[in-house]
């Protein structure tokens, strides 16, 4: 007798048995700018897809990828943030967050701003040498909406498996397009510009001192160090299991906001010709234009920001190596980078270059939310 399934098409049926984690590099497999920095800049990235920000701080933001990870469970990573010195005291706009943000077309299928508006659940691992207790803020771009839980690291320098369930928002709608819908921020500490108000636990108008706790204490501790990995958001009120993605398909979507030419591995600004863009001037150098294409390994998310590097590593040059492919040829002033969009870019204006010179470049291309 043949048997028939049951087909389910409810949203937690394709959350367990789909592609289920919103958050993308979540284990902190992929590290395409390198794998550590001191002074992280307010606003940059170094793990993918995860951004610092940061405000006041007396000493410097540094970022590593650390092997320390929760034993047993499946992760050859954490994100790791340090500082090399305390704050005197916190200043009232004193803060440091981690955070990721998200397409509002991938999140069409919460129904936010709907009566259907679905809940969702994050799950991580953490670990920080302050005890206290800490927060986790969704904050809506599109209608300047947000929600905020907190969670309690109990001990020091310890692992601990936190899971929050956020509502379902049945206000604002988010845009179907591919800005940034949601705003995911771990928050470490702040400053009574962001803790004095009443903690918006529940979906509200984004008012700046109700976005956080309290003061955790982590900034003005000495040497502060704070360790997060497998970090999932998914639809429903139930933590499930890390959705473990291979290597190749995480760097695939972490490539839709960031790529370049260089080497898994390779720091920007090595010298180096690995995977390096070759190309020859073949006309009338008068223009200094330069006929070539390169396309992206995906298609990304915008028409990126493009920076070229010479073979030395030197920004905003490229490698003339006349007509003879030896040494390390000589740097030329990149004036244009032409033909941008979404698959790749095609040609470019390099003051100086001959004509049937033998151009090099490596590039990085940047279309972060």
């Amino acid at each position: 007798m043949a048997l028939s399934k049951i087909q389910s098409n409810s949203y937690e049926d394709t959350a367990v048995h789909g592609q289920r984690n919103l958050i993308i590099n979540g284990a902190m497999q992929v590290w395409q700018r390198g794998t550590m920095v001191d002074t992280a800049s307010s606003g940059s990235y170094l793990c993918d897809r995860w951004r610092i920000g940061h405000g006041g701080t007396d000493g410097n933001v540094d970022i590593d990828r650390s092997t320390d990870v929760p034993s047993g469970k499946g992760f050859a990573y954490s994100q790791k943030i340090s500082m090399d010195a305390s704050e005197t005291s916190l200043d009232a706009n004193d803060n440091l967050a981690l955070r990721q943000r998200i397409e509002a077309q991938n999140l069409q299928h919460l129904a936010k701003g709907t009566s259907d508006a679905l809940r969702v659940t994050a799950s991580f691992w953490v670990k920080s040498s302050v005890a206290s207790t800490y927060t986790l803020e969704i904050k809506d771009h599109d209608n300047t909406r947000n929600i905020s839980a907190s969670y309690t690291i109990n001990a020091t320098n310890t692992w601990e498996y936190k899971t929050l369930t956020f509502a379902g928002d049945t206000s604002g709608v988010l845009n179907n397009d591919n800005g940034t819908g949601f705003e995911f921020i771990f928050w470490l500490d702040a400053g009574t510009a962001f803790t004095s108000g009443t903690f918006s636990t529940a979906w509200q108008a984004q008012t700046e001192s109700e976005r956080v706790h309290s003061t955790t204490g982590w900034l003005e501790s000495t040497s502060p160090e704070f360790y997060i990995t497998g970090v999932q958001l998914e639809v429903g009120d139930t933590a499930t299991t890390f959705e473990h993605r291979s290597f190749g398909d995480e760097l695939a979507r972490c490539q839709r906001y960031y790529c370049r030419s260089y080497n898994i591995g390779t720091d920007i600004g090595t010298n180096t010709l690995d995977g390096s863009v070759t190309t020859r001037q073949g006309g009338t150098p008068s223009t200094n234009n330069v006929a070539f294409n390169v396309d992206f390994p995906v298609t990304m998310r915008a028409a990126p920001t493009i920076t070229l590097y010479a073979k030395d590593g030197t920004s905003g040059k490229v490698s003339d190596f006349g007509t003879s492919y030896s040494g390390d040829g000589t740097d030329r002033a990149v004036s244009a980078v032409n033909a941008i969009g979404m698959r790749g870019f095609g040609g470019g204006n390099f003051t100086g270059v001959s004509e049937n010179d033998i151009v090099v470049f490596h590039y990085e291309a940047s279309s972060e939310l």
